[in-house]
C-alpha cells in the first residue's frame, strides 16, 4: 500500500512508498532520476506478474503469455530490460477492438503488446505513487482505497446535506480527446527524466491497427496527426485520465467556483457530477467554458441540470432523486440502482441461459447464473436495492425455470416440479433479497465527505 512501509516489504514497495512520501511532502519537487529504476529486475518481473494476472488478449504481435512462459518468462525480460537499458525499446502498434456498451454503441479499446504492456506498468509502477499524491479529493477512479462506491456515497451524502441542484455532465470521447502537449505538461510538473517522458509520448503517439470485416488490417496515425487521444485499454491510461482531469478539479477550485456557486465536484474517470446549493446554470456555464479550455467536448444532449426536488440523474450505474417509503408514503432524497442496470443484468442472464446446451447438469447453469448475480449485487449494493433485487431475482427464477423446463421437456412453466425453494435450497440459486444484511459496504464507506458515517435517508422537503 503506497505509504505504508512495515518491516516485510519489498524493496520495490519501499521505493513506491519513498516516492510517495516525497512527492507529498515536496509538492514542487521534480523527479529526474526515474528511468533506471524501470527495467530493475524486480519493477519488471512485478509488472510481468501483474500483467500476467489481468490476462487480456495479445496485441499486433500475436504473442501469447503461454508463448513467453514457453519461451522463458527470465530470459524474455532478461531481454526487455536490455532493450530499455541500452533505450533500443520502441512500442509497438496497438491493436483496436470494439466492444458493446449498453446503449449499443461500442467502446474502442487498444490492446498493446504484452511486451508494451510489461513496459507500461513498470513506468506506472515508479510513477503512480508521484502523482497519486496530487490527486484530489474530488477524484475516485482508479486508486487504490477508493471505488466507484465511494463516489456514489460523497453524491448522496452532499444531497442529504442539502445540495438540491446537480450538473449532471458527459463528454464526447473523453479519451481520445485528451491534448498531448497539455497532457505531458501534466506529468513534467513532476517527471523532468527525459527518458521517461520521451517513452510517455512514443505511447501516447503509437499508431493504431484494425481489422475490418473482410478482414483486412488497417493502420492509422490519428493519435499522432491529431496530437491527442491516450487508447484505452492500455495500463497508464487510467493514471494520464486522472491526471489531465486533475486539471479540470484543481481549476475549479482555484478559480473561485466552488464557493461562488457552493458547489462541489465528484469525479469518477470521465463521468462527474456538479452538486450545487444554488446557481447550478451558472456553474455549468462556467465548466463548459472550462472544458473549452482545457480542449475537452461537453456532450451538450447528455448534460443537464437536475432540481432534485422533482427530477432525478442517472450517475455510475446509481439513480438519485425522490423516492416514498413503502411503510408511511413519505417522501424521501434516496438512491437506487438505475432502471438501465437492472434491465442490462437481466439481458446478461438471458444471454448466459440461451447459449448453455440442455445436456449439461441443472446445478452447471445455476453456478454460472450465480456468478452474474454476485458480481451485479456485490456493485449494487447500496441504497434503496430491494425492488431492483426483487425484479432480478424473479427474472432469474424465471429463466432458470424456462431452461428446466425445456431440458425435462415439461408442459406448463414448471412451477410445480421446480418451486422457488427447490431452486434456492436444491439447485443453490442465488437470492439476492437475502443478501441485503450482508452488505455492511451500503452502510458504511472509506472515503468520502463524511468517511465512516451510516448512510441516512433525509425527508425531501
Amino acid at each position: 500500500m503506497i505509504g505504508d512501509e512495515p518491516n516485510n516489504t519489498t524493496p520495490l514497495q519501499r521505493l513506491r512508498a519513498a516516492l510517495h512520501a516525497k512527492a507529498k511532502s515536496a509538492p514542487g519537487f521534480r523527479f529526474y532520476a526515474l528511468y533506471d529504476k524501470v527495467y530493475r529486475p524486480d519493477v519488471l518481473q512485478a509488472a510481468w506478474e501483474q500483467c500476467r494476472g489481468n490476462g487480456g488478449a495479445p496485441g499486433v504481435d500475436g504473442q501469447t503469455f503461454a508463448d513467453i512462459e514457453q519461451y522463458g518468462v527470465e530470459k524474455w525480460l532478461g531481454e526487455l530490460a536490455e532493450e530499455l537499458k541500452a533505450k533500443r525499446y520502441e512500442p509497438r502498434p496497438v491493436r483496436r477492438v470494439f466492444i458493446p456498451k449498453p446503449d449499443g454503441k461500442q467502446r474502442p479499446l487498444g490492446i498493446p503488446t504484452i511486451r508494451d504492456r510489461v513496459v507500461q506498468t513498470a513506468v506506472l509502477l515508479i510513477v503512480e505513487p508521484i502523482f497519486e499524491a496530487d490527486l484530489q479529493e474530488e477524484q475516485y477512479a482508479y486508486r487504490e482505497g477508493r471505488s466507484a462506491l465511494d463516489a456514489v456515497h460523497a453524491v448522496s451524502e452532499y444531497l442529504q446535506q442539502g445540495y438540491r441542484e446537480v450538473v449532471d455532465a458527459d463528454l464526447s470521447g473523453y479519451f481520445d480527446s485528451i491534448p498531448h502537449a497539455e497532457l505531458l505538461q501534466c506529468v513534467a510538473r513532476r517527471i523532468s527524466d527525459k527518458a521517461v517522458l520521451h517513452l510517455l509520448k512514443q505511447w501516447l503517439v503509437a499508431p493504431v491497427e484494425e481489422t475490418d470485416q473482410r478482414g483486412r488490417v488497417q493502420r492509422t496515425t490519428r493519435n499522432k496527426d491529431e496530437h491527442r487521444g491516450t487508447p484505452q485499454g492500455a495500463p497508464l491510461s487510467p493514471l494520464l485520465a486522472n491526471l489531465y482531469m486533475r486539471r479540470f478539479v484543481l481549476g475549479w477550485k482555484k478559480l473561485g467556483h466552488q464557493d461562488r456557486f457552493q458547489a462541489r465536484l465528484v469525479n469518477y474517470a470521465d463521468d462527474f457530477v456538479i452538486v450545487c446549493r444554488y446557481r447550478a446554470d451558472e456553474a455549468r456555464a462556467a465548466m463548459r467554458d472550462m472544458m473549452r479550455r482545457l480542449k475537452l467536448t461537453v456532450n451538450e444532449t447528455k448534460t443537464h441540470v437536475c432540481r432534485m426536488h422533482r427530477q432525478a440523474f442517472d450517475f455510475l450505474g446509481y439513480t438519485f432523486g425522490r423516492m416514498y417509503s413503502p411503510r408511511n408514503g413519505h417522501a424521501y432524497q434516496g438512491v437506487r440502482p438505475s432502471r438501465k442496470k437492472v434491465q442490462h443484468v437481466c439481458r446478461q442472464i438471458n444471454d448466459l441461459v440461451r447459449k448453455l446446451p440442455p445436456f449439461i447438469r441443472p446445478e452447471a447453469l445455476v453456478h454460472q447464473v450465480n456468478q452474474v448475480l454476485r458480481g451485479w449485487t456485490n456493485y449494487f449494493s447500496y441504497g434503496t436495492v430491494s425492488p431492483a433485487y426483487r425484479a432480478v431475482h424473479q427474472h432469474a427464477v424465471h429463466r432458470v425455470r424456462q431452461w428446466l423446463q425445456r431440458k425435462f421437456k415439461l408442459k406448463g412453466r414448471g412451477i410445480r416440479q421446480f418451486p422457488d425453494q427447490h431452486l434456492e435450497t436444491v439447485l443453490g440459486l442465488l437470492n439476492p433479497t437475502r443478501l441485503r444484511s450482508n452488505f455492511s459496504r451500503a452502510n458504511r464507506v472509506t472515503s468520502g465527505p463524511r468517511a465512516g458515517c451510516r448512510k441516512s435517508a433525509r425527508p425531501v422537503r
